[in-house]
């Protein structure tokens, strides 16, 4: 139901409001601890192409694609420079943040590999040259990467995208996940799309999320999640992408005032063969436009912190779901 605060985990028989949850873990808070995450090992949703895994993805990664993260750039719910977070504050393409989780066996998500995507990048406005080089994504040709949408008022996307994920990293260590990130800051350029499923493929995420948020015609209103098309790289995770955007929109539903869309997809879900990300991926993945930045109503929410925090927590919820036995 749409604005319903309460969700039903009925794995465990508890409701708890996720406007409760905090940096300090939604799998504690949703009363996941104990043994619920064995190290290393997929929950039930993921195990068509979800692999466990501790690697970092920072070696076997194309060179194709550019970033420069800035040094200190502080991420969003940590209160730290990622330079302290266990975070490269400058490195090549190739290169992605894994942080440490707490690793300890009474957390929920201990032994998963959890990837984020916040898309664009702050500094991609004042380099065309760099992202509108050509790549493959799978099945055409397209930009290495664009600079994202914009409110009205000229609140981008890209710094949107990159709040989110910072607040679902703090979260997701809390609950004693490795985070992966395709970029540690917003100031710098890409990397390229089909670099950003690079990253989550060499990783070996046990599944991934890609953070935006649409501009579309200005009635558009909502939010929408895109899954992948079989096209040969990612047959063998398309049920489990779709099982996991599935338990992203009962999380954004039960956890944010934001509605399922009106202008994109069936039920919120949106099947897309025209994106490398989910074209190329390995692992479970899915993309998800968190509203319209040119709807007025979705605007005011997308620029509050709150609101950003309510996305990451819900977006936690839902790795919760999808990877928990």
């Amino acid at each position: 139901m749409v604005g319903q605060r309460l969700v039903w985990w009925g794995r465990t028989g508890l409701v708890i409001g996720l406007a409760l949850l905090s940096v300090v873990g939604c799998g504690r808070l949703l009363g996941l601890g104990g043994n619920s995450a064995s190290s290393g090992v997929t929950g039930n949703h993921a195990a068509a192409g979800g692999r466990s895994g501790s690697a970092v993805a920072s070696s076997g990664v194309a060179s194709s694609g550019v970033v420069s993260p800035g040094a200190g750039v502080a991420l969003p719910g940590t209160g730290v420079p990622s330079s302290a977070a266990g975070v490269p504050s400058s490195g090549s393409a190739g290169q992605a943040a894994a942080g440490k989780g707490a690793g300890a066996g009474g957390l929920v998500l201990a032994g998963k590999v959890v990837g984020l995507d916040p898309g664009h990048n702050g500094g991609n406005f004042t380099h065309p040259a760099a992202i509108d080089q050509q790549i493959w994504n799978g099945r055409e040709w397209e930009d290495c990467n664009t600079t994202g949408t914009a409110t009205d008022g000229g609140y981008t996307e890209a710094l949107f995208n990159f709040q989110v994920a910072g607040y679902l990293r703090a979260d997701l260590l809390a609950d004693g996940a490795r985070v992966v990130m395709t970029r540690t800051s917003n100031s710098g350029v890409g990397p390229c799309v089909n670099q950003r499923a690079a990253i989550m493929n060499a990783a070996h995420v046990n599944v991934g999320i890609a953070i935006h948020a649409d501009g579309a015609a200005p009635a558009g209103h909502g939010f929408a999640i895109l899954v992948p098309v079989p096209d040969g790289h990612n047959d063998n995770v398309i049920s489990s992408s779709l099982a996991f955007a599935q338990d992203v929109r009962t999380s954004m539903l039960a956890g944010t005032p934001m509605p399922i869309s009106n202008y994109d997809g069936v039920d919120g879900i949106q099947p897309r063969d025209n994106l490398a990300g989910l074209n190329l991926t390995q692992v479970p993945m899915a993309l998800i436009e968190v509203g319209n930045m040119r709807n007025g109503t979705d605007a005011a929410l997308e620029t509050s912190s709150a609101f950003q925090q309510e996305v990451a927590r819900a977006l936690c919820a839902a790795i919760v779901t999808f990877l928990r036995p």
